[in-house]
């Protein structure tokens, strides 16, 4: 991978700071899992964590968030680390943002900056640009800041994150609005051409199976494993950005688009989901969702609440939302675990290894079952002279049965309502439409 962070001959040494609200009563089980995946973060963000430091915050200090006795704190491990950067893992706003980098002169970037850096250092299609550069916007919108001086030296990427001809410019409100207008009215062609995309599937009788879950749970190689594609797999947080679709052929001729998503994460930022909302509409549209989990995690049933929270924020709720199956990965870091087939596929819970390979069999059958729900058996009556007909029920559909005689052959075929839908019935003969 190649990105705006890996750019840096050093990576920046850097702390991360922890506070945690007194009044919010999380387990410490909770709270420490919470700060490892903050610290995991910073560590996609290619710097070097040269301490982490987790602090009670009882009553929140308007100038500062910290207490002053806790600033003074964090200052001396700045000192003692020669600390470039301070991330903090909670909003800050603009005033207590400038006031810590005053006190502790080092940028301070907080949980929402952090995870917009990463978007930026990640994000490789024209697509997966815009977004990140939207979110970053409206971003900054509140703040009016300079760029981070943390990124001061000269590098590629975005006018948020420019060289030494960006970064002295103070971003006034009218400018950052119109960015904001032109990289909305773009992203709207953006949403009509994955509209179109989307319409042109449908007349063809191709559904959608979106796969979503939390950051690192493993869909992207689970993905590559169904389709024999090249998708980019790391063991690290948000190692896909761009959505990727491919086509899944199934046995028997049956066809579906899988598609791969963005990562959830704890608290993603508004303006990330908002963003990403173009993307995300291929999870809103899709016709079955594939929740991937990370069955190895031990914090994986609240890290599956943050992606089921995150549907309601798209809007994937209610009689037409579309069925969602769960399916527990990392089968080989997790002894033990055994698929549940219940009596309808949407309570069926499945166990695979998407590294291995086991169990995918158990996927596959899964969706061909499901596919099958609203397929069509045709008793089809043909000449044998008719090889176009023949040829479209060999390329969409699947023969269950063929016997042939001397002028006529007879079929019977399992096919989707599109294709089934180009027969017509005369007399006891069906002809392909044409």
């Amino acid at each position: 991978m190649s990105g705006l962070w890996e750019l840096e001959e050093q990576p920046e040494r850097v702390i991360s700071v922890h506070p945690e609200p007194a009044n919010r009563r999380l387990s410490e089980h909770l709270w420490k899992a919470r700060a490892q995946e903050f610290d995991l973060l910073v560590r996609a963000a290619h710097c070097e964590l040269v301490a982490s430091q987790r602090l009670t915050v009882r009553k929140a200090v308007s100038a500062t968030l910290l207490g002053q006795g806790q600033v003074e704190q964090v200052g001396r491990l700045v000192e003692m680390h020669e600390a470039d950067v301070v991330f903090v893992d909670h909003p800050l706003s603009p005033v207590q943002q400038r006031n810590l980098e005053t006190t502790w002169n080092t940028k301070v970037v907080d949980r929402t900056g952090l995870i917009l850096e990463i978007f930026a250092a990640r994000a490789r299609t024209r697509e997966g640009v815009l977004q990140v550069e939207l979110a970053s916007l409206n971003y900054q919108l509140g703040r009016l800041v300079r760029s981070w001086t943390h990124l001061e030296r000269q590098r590629g990427g975005f006018g948020f994150m420019g060289g030494p001809g960006e970064r002295q410019i103070e971003l006034d409100r009218r400018m950052i609005r119109n960015s904001i207008g032109a990289l909305e009215r773009d992203l709207e062609k953006v949403k009509r051409m994955r509209a179109t995309q989307r319409s042109g599937r449908q007349r063809k009788d191709i559904p959608t199976v979106a796969l979503v879950g939390y950051t690192n749970a493993g869909k992207s190689t689970l993905f590559n494993r169904l389709t024999e594609s090249g998708v980019y797999v790391a063991d690290k947080l948000f190692a896909t950005l761009d959505p990727t679709l491919r086509l899944l052929e199934l046995p028997g001729g049956l066809r579906l688009m899988l598609s791969d998503t963005v990562g959830f994460v704890q608290e993603l930022p508004h303006e990330l989901v908002d963003a990403f909302r173009a993307t995300l509409e291929e999870v809103i549209e899709a016709n079955l969702i594939l929740h991937i989990r990370d069955a190895s995690d031990p914090m994986q049933a609240e890290q599956a609440k943050v992606v089921h929270a995150t549907l309601q924020q798209l809007g994937v709720v209610g009689d037409d939302a579309p069925l969602v199956i769960e399916v527990l990965n990392k089968k080989d870091k997790t002894p033990g675990l055994a698929s549940f087939h219940g009596e309808d596929i949407t309570t069926s819970r499945l166990a695979v290894s998407a590294l291995t390979g086991d169990g995918l069999h158990e996927l596959t059958d899964l969706l061909t079952a499901w596919l099958q729900r609203d397929m069509h058996e045709l008793r089809l009556h043909l000449a044998i002279s008719d090889g176009r007909s023949l040829a479209y029920c060999h390329a969409h559909g699947a023969i269950l049965s063929s016997e042939a005689g001397d002028d006529v052959i007879d079929l019977v075929v399992r096919m989707g309502p599109a294709d089934a839908a180009r027969f017509n019935v005369q007399s006891d003969i069906h002809f392909l439409n044409g």
